[in-house]
């Protein structure tokens, strides 16, 4: 089992993606495919009068501030366009895709967070209506129902929280969690960059591995909302995940060269 998680970036050839998954699944290779839709998002909020917020909570990890109004174009663009536009993608190409976000059949669920704390102009204020929270369980069950059966899962956040409330939640995280509940031998997390650097955007930085046991020390060179991807990958390794491969989701055939080692490979 394969874990895939695509970016929503600029510059992500989702195409290059479709193929290179649409190729190893043919060759029988059990995969999910799960994705983001960060700058599609940002767009559309912003046509929509509703322009994106993004916040920093005091551990310093960056994340979008998710009221209800941002949460339901949230849901437009990750469960509608983008899903469906890769399901159709898949399917053109001969994959019996069928696309799920974590809401439904209560695939990914988790706490919506009281508070989120956060550092905004050097004070620390508290969010109190933020439709935030962290997957905590998958629903292995209906995935390997679908895998049995020889569909192909495409899956994208939202979750759902305990008390049936849609939750934002971080897209690397949530595919760290899946690859951890079907215990896959390897989570591969395509960006618009080579993998992790050095010295962004410096693309000759590229670090090409870590050792399973650094990757803590490896969250300093991690720029913005990489840091997430980062500590998906710890979270990932700390639970049974194989490996952890962040690669470049604008390349050809960007999963097979990241399988291949192209990338920062941790583990």
């Amino acid at each position: 089992m394969i874990v895939v998680k695509v970016g929503g970036s600029a510059g992500i050839r989702l195409d290059r993606v479709c193929a290179d998954v649409a190729a190893l699944h043919k060759q029988g290779q059990q995969l999910v495919l799960v994705h983001g839709g960060s700058h599609l998002t940002n767009q559309v909020a912003e046509a929509l009068g509703h322009p994106p917020k993004f916040v920093t909570s005091v551990s310093g990890f960056t994340s979008r501030r998710t009221d209800r109004r941002t949460l339901e174009i949230f849901e437009m663009v990750y469960c509608g366009q983008v899903n469906k536009g890769l399901v159709e993608q898949l399917q053109a190409l001969g994959v019996n895709a069928i696309g799920l976000s974590g809401i439904d059949g209560r695939l990914l669920e988790g706490a919506r967070k009281d508070a989120l704390r956060i550092v905004e102009n050097g004070r620390r204020l508290v969010l109190r209506d933020d439709y935030t929270g962290k997957v905590e369980k998958v629903n292995t069950d209906l995935l390997n129902l679908l895998l049995g059966a020889g569909y192909f899962p495409v899956v994208c956040p939202p979750a759902v929280s305990y008390e049936s409330e849609a939750i934002n939640v971080d897209g690397d995280r949530a595919a760290a969690a899946i690859a951890t509940a079907l215990g896959a031998e390897a989570l591969v997390i395509l960006s618009n960059v080579p993998g992790l650097l050095r010295d962004y955007p410096d693309e000759a930085s590229l670090i090409r591995e870590i050792p399973k046991g650094q990757v803590e020390q490896a969250m300093s060179f991690a720029e913005g909302r990489f840091k997430m991807k980062v500590l998906g990958a710890v979270e990932a390794l700390g639970q049974g995940v194989g490996r952890v491969v962040f690669a470049d989701g604008r390349a050809e055939e960007p999963v097979q060269r990241a399988l291949r080692g192209e990338g920062t490979v941790i583990g």
